[in-house]
């Protein structure tokens, strides 16, 4: 091939090594400030172009954050490249992060869990209710009876006598919360030893009944809960999940239970509020998004400066 066909590569480099450019890498570490994929994609494009423009074909990594910062800046608007600034800070720091979502079912957990991986480069995802099946092989039906049932369910496995003022619904669930959080804390304990980030995401996540204590010292554990306070939108998430599914998770059966399902949210919000852990209404996909990647950024910056503030007291 003719010298002047051979197409311009451009060469990202660190202290070892250089890869070629990528814009969907770029975008997808541009997303993690809350910008779509297709504005993120548009903006990857244009640090193309400029470097290209301007026959810079070798950048160091420094030099791309630059560039990247001030065209989001110019192009989206000062709060993503703000944004995109505290993510790489946030990269640069020697401690993983696991991230507990909560809430009740049908609040879109998995979809805002699956959304959050890809914008952080999180690989890893666990469901609390794969835990449940899990520990459903480790101990029987006789021995663990709430964990053969629905969260929404797991009243109907409670043996009597129950004390007359309780709610077997809340009752039931609690028994099964006790356990698989014995489960969810072994595989936070994992994720913390080898440093891998890790979401974990369920209606299993409530506050108050998983021990976090000696965790923080080695990640940054963040807890929070989503809700959806209007019943008619809550209701219209399980006929989505139906078509999403193929019938694999059928509208009908949360419809039954729908009325367990929402006294189970009620329960984990008042929770919330009790243990001042944060909670973010689903509205929209985009907003909530949004929402959850900030209070994300905002726990581990105060958790980093914490430490910092206490290593200066301590020198």
């Amino acid at each position: 091939m003719a010298k002047g066909h051979q197409i311009e590569q451009i060469v990202v480099s660190d202290d070892k090594y250089g890869l070629p450019y990528s814009k969907g890498l770029m975008a997808s570490k541009i997303m993690a400030t809350g910008l779509d994929p297709t504005r993120a994609y548009q903006v990857a494009t244009l640090i193309e172009d400029h470097l290209k423009a301007n026959n810079k074909l070798l950048v160091n990594v420094q030099e791309l954050r630059e560039l990247a910062c001030n065209l989001l800046r110019s192009q989206v608007g000062e709060e993503y490249a703000e944004r995109y600034a505290r993510w790489h800070a946030l990269a640069r720091l020697d401690k993983p992060m696991v991230i507990l979502i909560g809430g009740t079912t049908g609040v879109g957990k998995s979809t805002i869990a699956t959304e959050i991986a890809h914008r952080l480069g999180i690989r890893h995802i666990v469901s609390t209710d794969s835990i449940r099946e899990v520990m459903r092989t480790i101990f029987s039906k006789e021995l663990m009876p709430t964990l053969y049932e629905s969260s929404f369910n797991a009243w109907q496995m409670l043996r009597p006598p129950l004390s007359p003022k309780s709610d077997s619904v809340i009752v039931g669930f609690e028994e099964q919360v006790k356990v698989v959080v014995v489960g969810i804390r072994s595989i936070i304990e994992r994720a913390v030893k080898e440093g891998v980030s890790m979401i974990i995401e369920g209606v299993h996540i409530v506050p108050g009944f998983l021990n976090l204590e000696g965790l923080d010292d080695n990640a940054f554990v963040i807890e929070l809960i989503i809700n959806v306070e209007d019943e008619k939108r809550h209701r219209s998430h399980f006929y989505v999940r139906e078509l999403k599914t193929g019938g694999f998770r059928p509208f009908d059966r949360y419809r039954a239970n729908f009325e367990n399902i929402r006294k189970i949210g009620e329960y984990i919000e008042g929770l919330t509020r009790r243990k001042n852990i944060p909670m973010i209404s689903s509205d929209g996909l985009d907003i909530t998004i949004n929402q959850v990647l900030e209070e994300i950024l905002n726990q581990v910056f105060k958790s980093e400066k914490a430490v910092k503030s206490d290593a200066r007291e301590n020198i």
